[in-house]
């Protein structure tokens, strides 16, 4: 679907079609995280099943040893201290309760990443739910992240980008459009509702990014140009906005965002938006609710749903100009 701010008009489109809407000197922004392999499923010295999803690092280095933010299911039947097996020589130790999360220490014979790469599974989001006769998930390693994946760090893709590959881009490059990276590790509060009776009062999670002083500059090319700056995805949303000056162009930085936008917002640095459907009282829906307008997004919404779109993680897309 294609949904025009100035007019309201929505149009229906194949994904192939969206080059057909880019023009010579564009900018497309595509959040180049990876999404780890953060479920484990451990045991205990007796033998009991424990399944540990992995949140957020706590510690910025790499190594045999690193301490996460996690949750943990039995949740009643854990305490601090206990330590499980997760295969592949990979050890988890519980160390202690915060706001509802675990804090678990990751310890391996080789560094912790490599283990997480034999042991781990990529997570899927809680709404995606596998029948018990479904084949083991391992193609979900290749389907549940984008062509351009980089750096890992995320619990969740950037699901806007899931529908690029490698031929597209090169024909965006080929029209004489750019393409440039940012990266934001996509946490689990992507999936937290806002439950507040006035959005301003949400909370957003804090999750780590960096623009670096290329994309940085290749934005301002892209002003000095007259192009667009298209961001794929809420994410990429998230941080270019998060570094946007008032002329439209951006500072390179990295750190924690909390960049919260809903309806109201003034942006200043995205032109246009590539993203899926999401899903109710969402932070990602207030952002795309401010980007192109509530009652048009409403209007948008139930057109889609009327044609039968699919919605979610692995859903249909729209382009909003």
């Amino acid at each position: 679907m294609a949904v025009c701010r100035a007019t309201g008009r929505a149009t229906h489109h194949r994904f192939a079609d969206l080059c057909g809407f880019l023009r010579r000197g564009d900018l497309l922004v595509v959040n180049d995280t990876k999404v780890i392999r953060g479920r484990l499923r451990a045991r205990k010295e007796t033998g009991a099943p424990v399944e540990i999803f992995l949140l957020a690092r706590r510690d910025g280095g790499e190594g045999r040893g690193e301490t996460w933010e996690a949750l943990a299911r039995p949740s009643r039947r854990l305490r601090g201290g206990m330590t499980f097996s997760a295969g592949g020589g990979l050890c988890v130790t519980l160390l202690g309760r915060e706001t509802g999360r675990w804090v678990v220490r990751l310890s391996a014979d080789d560094p912790v990443s490599e283990a997480l790469e034999r042991v781990g599974e990529v997570p899927l989001p809680p709404y995606i739910r596998r029948s018990p006769c479904d084949p083991p998930d391992s193609r979900d390693a290749e389907r549940y992240q984008t062509v351009y994946a980089a750096h890992p760090g995320s619990v969740a893709a950037p699901t806007a980008g899931l529908h690029f590959d490698g031929e597209m881009l090169d024909e965006i490059r080929g029209l004489g459009a750019e393409v440039a990276t940012i990266t934001l590790a996509v946490g689990y509060g992507t999936f937290s509702p806002i439950r507040t009776k006035e959005v301003e009062s949400h909370r957003i999670h804090a999750e780590a990014y960096r623009l670096s002083p290329g994309t940085a500059a290749a934005v301002a090319a892209t002003r000095d140009r007259g192009g667009r700056v298209i961001a794929v995805g809420t994410t990429s949303v998230r941080v270019l906005e998060t570094c946007a000056r008032e002329d439209g162009r951006v500072n390179p930085s990295e750190g924690m965002t909390r960049h919260f936008i809903y309806p109201g917002y003034r942006f200043r640095a995205v032109d246009a938006l590539v993203t899926n459907f999401h899903l109710p009282r969402s932070s990602l829906l207030a952002l795309v609710m401010a980007f192109a307008g509530v009652e048009r997004i409403r209007e948008a919404y139930r057109c889609a749903v009327e044609h039968g779109y699919r919605f979610f993680s692995y859903g249909d897309a729209m382009f909003i100009r």
